[in-house]
């Protein structure tokens, strides 16, 4: 599987509002209007994530979610991190 380099992480992250380069991983920070929006949210998550058989770093504070994608295996970002993210950007705000 290709790992991407930053410069192709950057280009690649053109077309993905918000989301940015993060020490080998691309992430977004999500804010909703309290914690169960945020947490309804993170299970919607999970369930792409599941189904892509490709879960993310999740971080919650209250109403902010902090997502994390990375391909652990190949030590780096693949197109299974992109995907996903697509995916995440699909997911209506309440």
């Amino acid at each position: 599987m290709k790992t991407y380099t930053d410069s192709e992480v950057e280009k690649k992250l053109e077309s993905l509002s918000g989301w940015s380069l993060s020490k080998k991983a691309i992430e977004k920070e999500f804010k909703f209007k309290n914690f169960i929006q945020a947490l309804a949210f993170i299970v919607e998550v999970g369930s792409h994530a599941e189904e892509a058989d490709h879960h993310p770093e999740i971080y919650n504070v209250y109403n902010k979610v902090t997502l994390r994608l990375n391909t652990h295996s190949e030590n780096g970002i693949t197109d299974k991190d992109f995907s996903l993210a697509e995916k995440i950007e699909g997911i209506k705000k309440a």
